[in-house]
């Protein structure tokens, strides 16, 4: 079989075998739950709380602030829905932006079917977040402001810090999901006036099924779950032990190796976009130039569908996206790529790359020789790109 190349660690990445060798112990021998109170079972506890300590020191958090869940969806929905319940005195009002993740998106109608009031901002071009716009939509009934950290499409990365300021300013909660940013970026939770942070292991060699959600002292929001008194009372349910071991283990390595990983998805990246920028015509790059993830690309190819150029990559064994994995098989364009402006038939030919350590440039070079033998063959099969060459 040929060599699988792999270029949608936006969606998933590979769990490390030093991270699934830190999970093994805690399937088999030390299997007991971190609740109980005899020896055997303080052990996981022990374990959890390590876990929790390396997650927090991440971002500058205390390890009273982490609080494991099963995922990043379920830390976003937590973040809104309990800080509507827990403010409902002070107001009603949500402000978020047009092109966030559909954990929050989605959750945000099922609040607006409850009668929340949601502001949805619009972005520049590039993705970037209306600061403007944010400010001028503050009411009195505003409770919280959520706005991504970085874009799991485009790749575009915030303004944290400003966003954060102007909450603060103006005594409003900031909720940010990290699921693309944490572990990849570094990241202060005090220095950029977070006061919720939604993560998830999966997204940084870890295993799925586990995330956290880190709330700030002082911010009242209580459960989303309800059943038992795990997590300090905020989350019920046994904790997932081998996955939060896992989790801890994924940070540790993701911490150590941040500097060198960045510099060699930058590499790969540039050299990416460079090659299909100056071999393919009549194309794209979506998001940002500078303020975007190390790894991500995501390309717009005029007179093309997506989904065509998408399963004759697999044919090639290359793993891509046309956007978030979660919208995988619709048929609608990307929300995020219409926030930016493009028409639909542009974004319906978008691609999204991301690269990881283990990408090589040989693994570039290929995918790059493949795109342009692709997208030309598709092309000579579209009249759209018929008629506009006949008329130039």
């Amino acid at each position: 079989m040929e060599k699988k190349i792999y270029l949608d660690n936006a969606a998933t990445t590979k769990t490390r075998p030093e991270v699934v060798e830190a999970m093994l112990p805690y399937f088999t021998e030390l299997f007991g739950n971190p609740s109980s109170v005899y020896e055997y079972a303080t052990q996981n506890k022990k374990a959890v709380d390590e876990a929790r300590n390396n997650i927090a020191k991440a971002m500058g958090a205390d390890i009273t602030e982490i609080y494991f869940t099963g995922g990043g969806t379920e830390a976003d929905n937590w973040a809104l829905k309990a800080t509507v319940d827990a403010y409902a005195s002070k107001g009603n009002h949500i402000i978020t932006s047009k092109i966030e993740h559909h954990a929050i998106i989605h959750t945000c109608e099922y609040l607006e079917k409850h009668g929340v009031e949601v502001t949805y901002i619009d972005v520049d071009e590039n993705g970037i977040l209306k600061l403007d716009q944010l400010e001028k939509a503050i009411r009195p009934s505003t409770i919280l402001i959520s706005v991504m950290f970085a874009n799991n499409e485009i790749g575009t990365l915030q303004p944290i810090k400003e966003i954060g300021a102007i909450a603060k300013k103006h005594n409003i909660l900031f909720h940010t999901d990290a699921v693309q940013a944490y572990g990849q970026l570094e990241i202060d939770v005090n220095e950029l006036n977070i006061d919720m942070l939604s993560a998830s292991a999966h997204k940084l060699n870890g295993p799925k099924g586990i995330g956290f959600l880190y709330i700030k002292k002082g911010v009242k929001i209580r459960s989303l779950i309800h059943g038992g008194a795990q997590e300090r009372q905020r989350r019920a349910g046994t904790e997932n032990v081998p996955g939060i071991v896992g989790f801890g283990k994924a940070v540790e390595i993701a911490m150590a190796t941040m500097k060198d990983r960045i510099e060699h998805e930058i590499k790969l990246r540039d050299l990416l976009i460079k090659r299909v920028m100056e071999e393919i015509p009549f194309v794209r790059v979506n998001g940002d130039k500078i303020r975007r993830l190390p790894n991500n690309v995501n390309f717009s190819f005029q007179f093309i569908e997506g989904e065509s150029l998408l399963i004759m990559l697999d044919m090639k064994n290359i793993c891509a996206s046309s956007g978030s994995a979660c919208t995988s098989g619709s048929l609608d364009p990307s929300h995020v790529l219409l926030a930016i402006g493009l028409p639909h038939e542009i974004a319906h030919g978008s691609l999204r790359l991301t690269v990881g350590e283990d990408t090589t440039e040989e693994d570039i070079n290929y995918t790059v020789d493949q795109i342009k033998e692709i997208v030309d063959k598709l092309r000579k099969m579209s009249p759209l790109y018929e008629d506009f060459m006949k008329k130039r």
